[in-house]
């Protein structure tokens, strides 16, 4: 069994080798570690070179030649560049707990490897000083995690540095245009052409801190929103609007009838007159997680409210 581990770096320096110190305790031992850096500054390079140095496991695959490729193709690189059995995602700020690897593979294991199959599990969220700020990010944010393609279409619960993938669901990834993350679009694909698996269990201390390029969602950030009402709508519309684009992506697969119908209805949702788009509201059951943002997405689509076509 071949398991790499993805890493995308840029100006890690702070935390890397803490990440990396964290993979190398897992229980599991047989994985190999595929770096590749974003085109940092700092002194992530120098971090990367000294664990290549003493752990013949892990490899800096761009030493040479670190372009800025941004993190969904830095990532989309990394997942093509050496095949395996099983892919896991790893940010470069976090802590993996011991048992991560050993835990996910034994439940993908399951499952039957020719269908496209994405692993995922919950977080523990913590300070830059691993203080727990929320023992559940799932809970926290989304108040369930998603398994089903409708849920997943229009809200994500996957966080990609506890996703585990097979390499049936790696051969589906073909581009990374378009997209609005890279575990997103995995998630899309597994569930819509295989299964997307929930593990109710945190694998990782998800850390939050002031250079976060992505993270939690906090008061503060909700605050400022709903501090300027006109930008919290244009919010809701650019995410309605790109994950509409990121689902039509899944048009090209080859999707079961009934979820190629789900897709091209949220796709094209916009494009209906308005007793059409609250009929495919209700067939389709499109929704978000929590009832006050169904509430604000199903008034957005059938007022269409601030709407502007792309």
């Amino acid at each position: 069994m071949k398991v790499n581990i993805l890493l995308s770096t840029y100006n890690g320096e702070q935390f890397l080798a803490e990440q990396i110190k964290s993979i190398q305790a897992q229980t599991f031992t047989g994985w190999q570690l595929y770096i590749r850096d974003d085109g940092s500054v700092d002194k992530t390079p120098e971090i990367i070179h000294s664990f290549v140095a003493e752990d013949e496991r892990i490899h800096f695959i761009n030493a040479t030649n670190r372009e800025n490729y941004g993190v969904i193709k830095n990532f989309f690189t990394l997942l093509k560049y050496q095949s395996a059995d099983f892919y896991f995602f790893s940010d470069q700020d976090d802590i993996w707990l011991e048992h991560k690897l050993e835990l996910c593979l034994d439940r993908i294991q399951r499952e039957r490897q020719d269908q496209p199959l994405l692993v995922y599990t919950d977080l523990t969220v913590v300070d830059q000083d691993l203080t727990v700020i929320n023992e559940s990010m799932v809970r926290t944010q989304s108040h369930h995690a998603n398994t089903q393609l409708v849920e997943e279409i229009t809200e994500n619960t996957v966080t990609g540095g506890t996703a585990l993938i097979n390499h049936s669901l790696a051969e589906q990834w073909t581009s990374y245009e378009g997209l609005l993350m890279h575990d997103w679009y995995l998630a899309l694909i597994a569930a819509a052409m295989g299964k997307l698996i929930y593990i109710d269990e945190p694998t990782e201390l998800y850390r939050q801190h002031d250079a976060n390029v992505l993270g939690a969602r906090t008061w503060s950030k909700r605050m400022k929103n709903w501090l300027a009402p006109h930008k919290l709508i244009a919010k809701y519309w650019w995410l309605i609007q790109s994950s509409q684009q990121q689902a039509s992506a899944l048009l090209s697969l080859e999707l079961p009838s009934e979820h190629r119908e789900l897709v091209e209805a949220f796709v094209m949702i916009m494009d209906q007159p308005l007793l059409k788009r609250l009929a495919m509201l209700n067939k389709y059951g499109l929704r978000k997680n929590r009832a006050f943002h169904t509430l604000v997405f199903k008034t957005l689509i059938i007022t269409k409210f601030g709407y502007r076509r792309k």
